[in-house]
């Protein structure tokens, strides 16, 4: 398995949890501290289940021994991360004033895009 798949799926483990885990825990404070207001307590809640679930699924990934036994790992990821960006740029294309950090939101999530669909068509 090439090095950036391995650094890819660490990096993404990593930011799930700093992510997820409040977002599980409190949303509500940390979605304060970054200037987001909380839209829905159980949806919050919801992704943050979900970010930390990419997480377990990263940490396996990390740690495999073969790209074989992660390509559905990594076809999720970037599905996920894909559909995320194009829901994010939805509304990032209207002439609507969104705070950086939606905007910092969407760029992490097109990132993690090319790079997983990097990992697919690469047959590394």
């Amino acid at each position: 398995m090439s090095k950036l798949l391995k650094a890819t799926f660490l990096a993404q483990a990593i930011l799930a949890i700093l992510v997820g885990l409040p977002l599980f825990l409190a949303p509500g404070r940390l979605l304060g501290m970054i200037g987001w207001a909380p839209v829905e307590p159980l949806l919050d809640r919801l992704l943050g289940a979900a970010l930390l679930a990419m997480a377990w699924t990263s940490i396996y990934g990390f740690r495999a021994a073969s790209r074989s036994q992660v390509l559905i790992l990594v076809q999720m990821q970037a599905i996920f991360c894909g559909l995320g960006a194009v829901g994010f740029l939805r509304h990032l294309v209207l002439p609507t004033y969104y705070p950086p950090m939606v905007w910092g939101v969407f760029i992490v999530l097109a990132v993690f895009t090319i790079l997983w669909v990097w990992a697919l068509i690469s047959k590394r």
